[in-house]
């Protein structure tokens, strides 16, 4: 990472290219879940936020193709965060935030600009120790970021009735050691107002009582004017706080047709072809092969097929498309293709999608509902940084009520994205008996109560109120998400993956869907060579099932967990906590909420609404 070059007067003997000091690395992948744009990123002891994607130099960065998530975030590519050695001078951009700082030695509290640091070091001046970065800073639901307003803090309620500007005296931040608590940390001036601690300032109204509003302020776009007109109230933040960026990232599984070579040779070229009329599509291949040799082998009908599954595509989403539309129409062409077998064709390796059935008998999973698994020997998935939030937690539910903020000042026609490439496991389960289970009287009053509490939570977090989808809490939904939960930690133990590696893909919100995938991919290699693959076997895998099943009868928490009202963030669970079903955040899509162990093996009280009651006990 390479902070902004600094404007520098020219003249003899000084270069024309901007020094451009390397701050520190991380890898590409953490560019897309934990440090991305609008990040902070703690560099020994420095503070800095990356800027916008509209300031980074990509021209050397790879660039992906993923045909549907590009179409569904409304770009034509995607590319992988530019990577950089100490030499080179591009890369991803960073500037220093927050701005105010403190001496540990002289425990002065002011912007960094003040302290009159040598150039080319963050030390105070007077002390020569290394500045400490301030520890809070302020921000909004709608994405806004500030430094926190130290001297409003501790002058509030100390001022003459009338008065205005700056008392002129010298802020001083100094810890007492006594406790570990916000109380041990004050703030004094040498003007002589009684001293304040930290005490309270993260209360919800905390700032909006002193009259701070949020000034709108985006340090990490680069010359973004301020959004004054800003209502909604500032927050007290942790500069290391979780809260203070929470990435919206968008993913897809590449899949037939796309997942092809021929389509990934006609990705640079795609958006040309797809403006041609049909009688145009020979000369405009012959004319673009000229360029590239590879697209020499490539026929008029298989252009011609790959427009006609676009377009086929494009009729799922409706004549009125919509962020949720969009979301639901990838998981259904994902569902289709994974009940389809799809071997590698010529034994060419371009393939990035081959899903086969199992080569034993499958008749031992009848008793548990599972009808026709698949072993998904090969696959890619694309995850996108679309945007992020502060403050509150992204939901996929309230995409079109929450604000996102921007990771560019200007529209782009990328996103920064990564590919994994792996393998995984594919569950459907039989809708007829799914249908019949969910339709008992205990099933639907305790997803009734998830579905409460989670309608609850959207209409605290939603811009309207009174406009606010419904949950998509549902019998197959949470069943579904609890048995992936439940067979990644019965792999973790079984077949030795850490359940960090695992991810499900759950398939269960649109008719006709009752399906989950469980995969392993990471970025610098081509998966795990078959291991969770054999998993899948048919063998294996009723082993497996009886074992997660078995294992979620008994929970270390129980009875409280199996009798729980409510649990996890926002109440959204029933049964379910760390010592049962809960997971990695990496491994569930999403965010450990909507899970109940009951729906899975019953209650003491009715064993029968649990979808798999008939397999516990002795």
């Amino acid at each position: 990472m390479t902070p902004p070059p600094t404007r520098r007067r020219r003249g003899p003997g000084v270069p024309t290219t901007p020094l451009l000091p390397r701050k520190g690395a991380v890898r590409r992948a953490q560019m897309i879940t934990t440090y991305g744009v609008g990040s902070m990123v703690a560099v020994d002891n420095e503070s800095f936020i990356v800027t916008g994607i509209d300031s980074w130099d990509v021209k050397d960065a790879p660039e992906i193709h993923e045909h549907r998530l590009a179409r569904t975030l409304g770009v034509k590519s995607f590319r992988l965060p530019p990577a950089s050695d100490e030499k080179s001078r591009d890369g991803v951009r960073v500037r220093r935030f927050p701005l105010w700082h403190s001496c540990p030695e002289c425990n002065v509290l002011q912007p960094v600009r003040k302290f009159n640091s040598p150039p080319g070091t963050n030390e105070c001046g007077d002390c020569k120790e290394d500045l400490v970065p301030s520890r809070f800073v302020v921000a909004c639901t709608n994405g806004h970021l500030d430094d926190f307003p130290y001297w409003k803090w501790l002058h509030r309620n100390n001022r003459e009735d009338g008065a205005t500007g700056a008392c002129g005296g010298t802020l001083k931040l100094t810890t007492n050691g006594r406790t570990a608590s916000l109380r041990s940390i004050v703030i004094s001036c040498s003007c002589g107002v009684p001293e304040v601690s930290m005490e309270g300032a993260f209360r919800s109204r905390a700032l909006t009582d002193l009259g701070v509003r949020c000034e709108g302020r985006r340090p990490w776009l680069r010359d973004a004017p301020a959004e004054p007109t800003c209502s909604e109230p500032p927050r007290t933040l942790q500069r290391g706080s979780s809260m203070a960026w929470q990435p919206i990232v968008r993913s897809a599984l590449s899949i037939p047709p796309w997942s092809g070579g021929l389509a990934v040779r006609l990705a640079p070229h795609w958006e040309a072809l797809r403006e041609c009329e049909d009688d145009q599509l020979a000369f405009a291949l012959k004319f673009i092969s000229k360029n590239d040799p590879n697209l020499e082998s490539i026929s008029v009908e298989s252009v011609r097929q790959l427009l006609e599954a676009e377009q086929a595509e494009l009729e799922d989403l409706g004549e009125e498309p919509t962020h949720d539309t969009h979301r639901l129409a990838l998981l259904k062409q994902e569902y289709r293709r994974l009940r389809t077998p799809s071997r590698e064709v010529d034994g060419t390796h371009d393939d990035e999608f081959v899903c086969e059935q199992p080569t034993g008998d499958t008749s031992p999973l009848g008793e548990f509902g599972i009808v026709d698994p698949m072993l998904v020997k090969r696959l890619r998935e694309v995850r996108a940084l679309k945007s992020f939030t502060r403050v509150i937690a992204p939901d996929s539910a309230l995409e079109d009520q929450i604000t996102e903020a921007p990771i560019a000042l200007t529209e782009q026609s990328w996103l920064p994205a990564m590919e994994v490439r792996g393998e995984g496991v594919f569950l459907r389960l039989d809708e007829k008996r799914l249908d019949a289970w969910a339709a008992q009287e205990g099933v639907m009053h305790r997803v009734e109560r998830i579905r409460a509490n989670h309608e609850r939570l959207l209409r605290e977090r939603a811009s309207d109120p009174q406009h606010v989808p419904p949950s998509p809490a549902t019998p197959r939904l949470v069943l579904l998400h609890t048995l992936a939960h439940a067979l990644i930690n019965e792999w973790s133990l079984d077949a030795g993956y850490p359940a960090a590696s695992l991810r499900e893909r759950l398939y269960a919100e649109g008719a006709g869907m009752a399906g989950l995938l469980i995969y392993t991919a990471t970025s610098d290699s081509a998966g795990s060579l078959g291991g969770l693959v054999a998993q899948g076997e048919p063998d294996r895998l009723a082993t497996t099932l009886r074992s997660a099943v078995r294992r979620a009868e008994w929970c270390s928490a129980d009875p409280l967990c199996i009798e729980s009202e409510a649990a996890g963030a926002g109440s959204i669970n029933l049964a379910a906590c760390h010592a049962c079903v809960l997971l990695p955040e990496t491994s569930c899509e999403r965010n450990n909420g909507l899970l109940d162990r009951a729906l899975l093996v019953g209650t003491p009280e009715d064993l029968s609404i649990g979808f798999f009651h008939e397999l516990t006990g002795d």
